[in-house]
């Protein structure tokens, strides 16, 4: 196991991490009622393409850095974890951008890829907005050497989070085609 990179504090963490998770929801279900009328020169759906590509690279991320822990590559872990949490923040500036500057789009199709579409949208949208505290409870652990609280964790949060990664390139290839 690696040493702990943070002394432990779990009332100023658990206040950080809620604080932070609130602000981001909040942010998240606000701006995406609101659709600023700006001409920005380029289609505003290249947010939404680099939306599908972060989430495929934070899925990849994610299995690697399961094989890692599996193969006790904890250094190695802990990188691909990391960077899967930087691309994740990425992700969220360009989901608020591309929902300022694209506002809503309709689901065009019908019969069973409509329902597919709804089940798959439905799932995903809850557990991406529930699984950010998990991920910063779970790195937190991690960061200041709780492996077993880590590891009770992250058999939580890794399925969740990689599910919310994966179903969010699934519903941007579902729904790109009626981009107008």
């Amino acid at each position: 196991m690696l040493k702990a990179a943070w002394n432990k504090n779990d009332k100023k963490a658990k206040s950080l991490i809620w604080i932070f998770s609130v602000v981001v929801f909040t942010a998240v279900v606000l701006l995406g009622r609101f659709k600023l009328q700006v001409n920005l020169g380029f289609d505003v759906h290249i947010f939404a393409q680099a939306n599908a590509l972060i989430n495929s690279a934070v899925a990849v991320l994610l299995v690697g850095a399961l094989v890692a822990v599996k193969s006790k590559k904890y250094r190695l872990h802990r990188a691909l974890i990391l960077s899967a949490m930087i691309l994740s923040v990425l992700f969220l500036v360009s989901y608020i951008c591309h929902h300022l500057f694209a506002g809503e789009t309709k689901f065009g199709a019908e019969g069973i890829a409509k329902t597919i579409y709804y089940l798959i949208l439905f799932t995903h949208i809850p557990l991406a907005g529930l699984i950010l505290p998990f991920i910063l409870f779970t790195a937190y652990r991690a960061l200041i050497g709780e492996w077993p609280t880590h590891k009770k964790l992250a058999r939580i949060t890794w399925p969740v989070w990689f599910y919310v990664a994966v179903t969010g390139v699934i519903v941007y290839w579902m729904i790109s085609p009626y981009y107008v």
